[in-house]
């Protein structure tokens, strides 16, 4: 089992260890605990007490000894919530201070496959009258996966966000389920035009993103640079093909 999500929740390496052996033995004092994780009594006694403290497991005495228990697996989705909450409670202090940082940033560089998925989200949820792309080819849609290509879209829609898209003959088959779909027009240009790159117009944004072993992007944000790429869209519009 992969357990590197539970340190991405922010729990520690230990605290895993002891929360997985205690779902194994169902309830055990700190002893058998100790004896199967291999950790030092003192950072299983830690282990446990955060565990208490973020509501993860649960003990009973007996005597003078404490019972450990953990609690259901299902707990963790409301240890999420409350992390989300807490995280929502300083959000609009958080974008204030961005937005204090970034008044004279025009553009920025988004390195691998989580940059360039932070690229699209920024798109599809920024306010435009529409989402125009080009470029892609067969390689850039299988090297962020045919699904996640439709859930962006699906986004995009939810958003009422209308897009044009360009794209080489070699995604035609791997795009049927998005080809027809509400708020979304597609065109297709012969095979030569395929590409490692895709070029994404939305608002004031342009983002150059290529998806190749070290993806990156850049993105821009500028009027006129803008203004520059909707008119070569335009043209590459004109001679496509549905």
């Amino acid at each position: 089992m992969d357990t590197n999500i539970f340190e991405e929740l922010g729990l520690t390496n230990a605290e895993v260890k002891v929360y997985i052996q205690l779902l194994k033995l169902g309830s055990s004092h700190a002893g058998p605990i100790i004896e199967k994780t291999n950790l030092q009594t003192s950072v299983v006694h830690r282990a446990l007490n955060t565990l208490i403290d973020k509501g993860l497991i649960n003990y009973i005495l007996e005597g003078k000894i404490k019972i450990y228990q953990a609690t259901e697996p299902e707990t963790f989705l409301d240890f999420i919530d409350e992390k989300k909450r807490k995280f929502n409670e300083i959000l609009p202090d958080l974008k204030k201070e961005q937005l204090s940082a970034k008044k004279g940033e025009v553009a920025t560089i988004y390195k691998g496959k989580k940059g360039l998925k932070e690229i699209y989200y920024k798109l599809i949820n920024a306010k435009s009258k529409e989402y125009l792309t080009f470029g892609g080819g067969e390689q850039v849609a299988e090297f962020m996966g045919v699904s996640w290509w439709r859930n962006l879209h699906s986004k995009r829609r939810a958003n009422k966000l209308p897009s044009r898209q360009i794209f080489d003959k070699t995604v035609k088959p791997l795009g049927k389920k998005i080809i027809g779909m509400p708020l979304t027009k597609v065109k297709f240009l012969p095979h030569e035009f395929a590409q490692f790159q895709e070029t994404v117009i939305v608002g004031d944004y342009v983002a150059t993103n290529v998806f190749t072993e070290n993806a990156y992007g850049f993105l821009i944000k500028d009027s006129k640079v803008a203004e520059g790429y909707k008119k070569y869209f335009e043209l590459l519009w004109k001679i496509a093909k549905k």
